[in-house]
């Protein structure tokens, strides 16, 4: 039954990221397309609550999706199975959690 879940729980992080990837790619082709530096990027997006939403919501779905991709990795590849192929899935789900976490907070308190 876990299999299912996180099968399931998979799709629905690929639904929520979807149009997360489409929004980050037209804001960053129309941002420069018009000229702007990642510098000015930054600037304008600094403190902004609604992209530090728009981002943080896009890392957590992207952290859980990946986790389960290096699941199913691990285990059809390696044959990893039990406590160690769990201990795998937290361990790169939460550490790339933190590491995106640590972009999108770097981003909002510039």
């Amino acid at each position: 039954m876990l299999d299912a879940r996180l099968y399931f729980l998979q799709r629905l992080t690929a639904l929520i990221m979807a149009p997360l990837v489409l929004g980050h790619i037209a804001v960053m082709i129309y941002a420069i397309q018009g000229g702007l530096t990642a510098a000015e990027i930054l600037n304008r997006t600094a403190g902004s609550i609604g992209w530090a939403v728009f981002y943080g919501t896009f890392v957590a779905a992207v952290s859980i999706h990946a986790a389960i991709g290096v699941r199913v990795i691990a285990h059809e590849t390696l044959k990893i199975k039990g406590a160690a192929l769990s201990l795998i899935t937290w361990i790169s789900g939460v550490v790339l959690l933190l590491m995106g976490a640590r972009a999108v907070f770097a981003v909002f308190a510039a």
